[in-house]
């Protein structure tokens, strides 16, 4: 008599979502992201940017044509910043400004509502600024 173990087809599956999986919408993330300074600039009166590239690092999966990632994976940009964020390579234009979006998106997300905690993540991620926080005595000459 042989064992046999029963497995449905997607046990081995590392992403359970197909196209039929409803995207996780959080009305109060976006509007805790609006309230933000701009990721790239630091200037203020954001839009809540969805980062459509994927990332197998972060497990998230790239989105395109009609489809919307999680609203987790959220950026503030400026609308000319959120324009150019979708008008060429995504990945290319947060090289440019020197930002890892998908980790700034994790941390937003996880202190969502903490505007204080929000800024500081969006200033430690920003190169301009990095260099501030790194050398807190120094700050007061850049401010």
């Amino acid at each position: 008599m042989a064992l046999a173990i029963r497995r449905p087809d997607t046990a081995f599956s590392l992403d359970k979502s197909s196209k039929a999986t409803r995207r996780i919408e959080d009305p109060a993330h976006l509007a805790f992201i609006r309230k933000l300074p701009s990721a790239v600039s630091g200037a203020m009166g954001c839009e809540a940017c969805h980062i459509r590239s994927g990332s197998a690092l972060h497990r998230k999966k790239h989105t395109g044509g009609q489809q919307k990632p999680d609203d987790a994976w959220t950026l503030p940009l400026t609308a000319d910043e959120h324009r150019e964020q979708h008008s060429g390579n995504e990945i290319e234009f947060w090289r440019r400004h020197g930002i890892d979006p998908f980790e700034l998106a994790i941390r937003l997300y996880e202190d969502t509502g903490n505007l204080d905690a929000g800024q500081k993540h969006i200033e430690a991620a920003r190169p301009a600024t990095r260099f501030r926080l790194d050398k807190p005595g120094h700050a007061e000459d850049y401010e």
